[in-house]
């Protein structure tokens, strides 16, 4: 596919923020121009607001308007980036006057809904507004998305980012403080803790956040359940012999759910190279193979196969090498990226929209001119084909103090685009 201008719109917090910035660096790798809209750089603004000791609905109106205030942010960042494709992650703060603007100004928009669609309904408000909905789940997701007006919706489930999760070389004192036997890595959920109860006895470390008031498990809590960031995530993942995966759920009866959505981390450990047990998911069998994930189905048949793989370090590796090699193959985020986008062309009639795509150096520069024009486009490690719409962009992404030439190459941008306004 052509080169295309997307720009990643990430949520304030949560776990689709460290998916969108995979995303925007498999966009990148796969040869895209993409700009991320830093959202995080409004969270501290935004929490502040709860700080006010106001009236329940005094500061419901606060935080709607500081939205807001975050939702013109991206139109405005639209408007200069000129974006073929606005793609949000979920909770991504874009309203609904945002995203009716953008269709009304014919910028394809796209959500990767990456939640448990059950859990978390506020899909049900957005979902119409946006041109392409891609989701991790299938069944009567897809029917109910259709009954309110949302026909172009697509099965895209979780990924890894191979330059980040892989294996990596730890430090003697790096396996000491993230290593052991057995261990998790993720939030207290209620099936997740009484599950856990089961296995205080073994060389067990819990590594995440909300696991708060249960005394059984506390001493097994890493880092006083402190936020585990994703550089750490890798090293814990590297380090264990027998990392656990146990899906969410709320429900502390259902240890197991068999539930459909297979969540990142069933990845990001393959693509480390790392043994993995794995609750059973119905969507599992369409992603790997039964001998590329070692999986179970009940608390019982946990503890059978942790005692079973704890003595076989060879068949331990020959299921992670099998995983590993199976999502470097079909499930990176820019296997994921390349489909999203292929999608979209094909249900978005006339998109992407054509762009003047002449190059810089087929206009009559002066000598000199073009002289300093290549040694820019060098510069900036551009090819001597880049459009001038693709150098500016180039020159914009710059940090720093911009030179004459630089501030003369946006200044005939905005001259340009001032001329095409008026003609």
């Amino acid at each position: 596919m052509e080169t295309l201008r997307i720009l990643v719109v990430l949520p304030l917090y949560g776990g689709s923020l460290p998916i969108g910035r995979y995303v925007a660096s498999a966009l990148k790798g796969e040869g895209h121009l993409v700009e991320t809209f830093e959202a995080p750089d409004f969270y501290p603004a935004y929490t502040a607001l709860t700080d006010l000791k106001v009236t329940t609905d005094r500061l419901e109106y606060l935080q709607n308007s500081m939205l807001n205030v975050v939702s013109q942010s991206v139109l405005a960042k639209v408007e200069t980036f000129e974006p073929d494709l606005v793609l949000a992650m979920a909770q991504a703060p874009l309203n609904h006057q945002a995203l009716k603007r953008l269709r009304r100004d014919g910028v394809a928009t796209a959500m990767w809904f990456v939640e448990d669609h059950d859990l978390f309904t506020y899909w049900k408000s957005f979902a119409p507004l946006y041109d392409v909905f891609a989701v991790i789940q299938k069944g009567q997701f897809f029917e109910d998305l259709a009954a309110i007006g949302q026909n172009n919706a697509l099965y895209l489930p979780m990924a890894a980012q191979p330059d980040f999760h892989r294996p990596v070389e730890l430090t003697p004192v790096e396996r000491r403080k993230f290593g052991a036997e057995v261990s998790f890595m993720g939030a207290g959920y209620p099936n997740r803790r009484k599950a856990f109860h089961e296995l205080v006895s073994l060389d067990f470390k819990i590594w995440g956040t909300e696991w708060d008031g249960d005394h059984v498990l506390e001493p097994l809590i890493q880092l006083k359940g402190a936020r585990v960031t994703p550089d750490e995530c890798v090293k814990i993942f590297n380090a264990t012999r027998i990392n656990l995966n146990l899906h969410s759920s709320i429900q502390a009866d259902e240890l197991v759910t068999f539930g459909d959505f297979v969540n990142p981390r069933t990845f990001e450990l393959a693509a480390c190279g790392a043994f993995q047990l794995v609750d059973k998911r119905t969507l599992m069998d369409e992603l790997f193979a039964d001998d590329e994930l070692a999986s179970f189905s009940s608390i019982d048949e946990l503890l059978e196969k942790i005692d079973y793989f704890s003595s076989r370090p060879e068949e331990r590796q020959r299921y992670a090498e099998r995983a590993r090699a199976r999502v470097l193959k079909d499930h990176t985020y820019a296997c994921r990226m390349n489909e999203l986008l292929a999608f979209t062309a094909e249900h978005i009639p006339g998109w992407p929209r054509q762009r003047d795509a002449s190059p810089v150096f087929g206009e009559d520069f002066p000598p000199e001119l073009e002289r300093d024009i290549r040694e820019l486009t060098a510069r900036l490690s551009l090819p001597e084909d880049v459009s001038f719409e693709d150098l500016v962009w180039a020159v914009r992404q710059q940090k720093g103090r911009l030179s004459d030439l630089d501030t003369a190459v946006l200044f005939l941008d905005e001259w340009r685009k001032l001329y095409k306004k008026r003609a």
